[in-house]
C-alpha cells in the first residue's frame, strides 16, 4: 500500500505542479474566484485538502527515510482542512494572498511539487 500511495502522490505533484509552473495565471484566477465565494470556497479548499492528505495519512504511515516526507504533507493537508473547516475567516484571508497580479508565485509552487515529485520517484527507484 505505501507503493501505491506515492504513485498516487507522485501523479499528483507532477500534474498540479506542471499546471502551476505552466498556467499561474489559471490558477490565480481559480484562487480569485474562490475567494470571491467567500467561506463556500474556503471549504473548497478544505475539501481538496482533506481528500488528498486523508489518503496518505491513512495509508502511508511512514516516519523514516524519504517516505516521512510525504508522511509529513500528507498530515499538514488534513491539519489544513481542519484549521480551513474550523476557522473559514483565516483560510479566507490566506487564499486572498495570491491576486492575480501575482500570478507567477504559482509557478514557485509548481516548481516545489515538480521537485516533490522527483524526489519519490527517486525514492522509489532506489528502493
Amino acid at each position: 500500500m505505501q507503493t501505491a500511495v506515492e504513485v498516487f502522490a507522485i501523479i499528483n505533484f507532477l500534474v498540479i505542479g506542471l499546471s502551476h509552473i505552466f498556467a499561474p495565471r489559471a490558477w490565480a484566477d481559480f484562487f480569485d474566484r474562490l475567494r470571491q465565494w467567500g467561506e463556500p470556497g474556503v471549504f473548497a479548499v478544505a475539501f481538496l485538502s482533506l481528500m488528498f492528505g486523508s489518503i496518505v495519512a491513512a495509508f502511508h504511515n511512514v516516519w523514516s527515510g524519504i517516505p516521512a516526507v510525504l508522511t509529513f504533507v500528507g498530515w499538514a493537508q488534513v491539519l489544513k482542512a481542519l484549521i480551513y473547516f474550523v476557522f473559514p475567516s483565516f483560510g479566507l484571508r490566506r487564499i486572498a494572498t495570491a491576486p492575480p497580479e501575482k500570478a507567477y508565485l504559482f509557478a514557485y509552487g509548481g516548481v516545489l511539487l515538480v521537485a516533490l515529485a522527483g524526489l519519490f520517484i527517486y525514492e522509489l527507484a532506489v528502493s
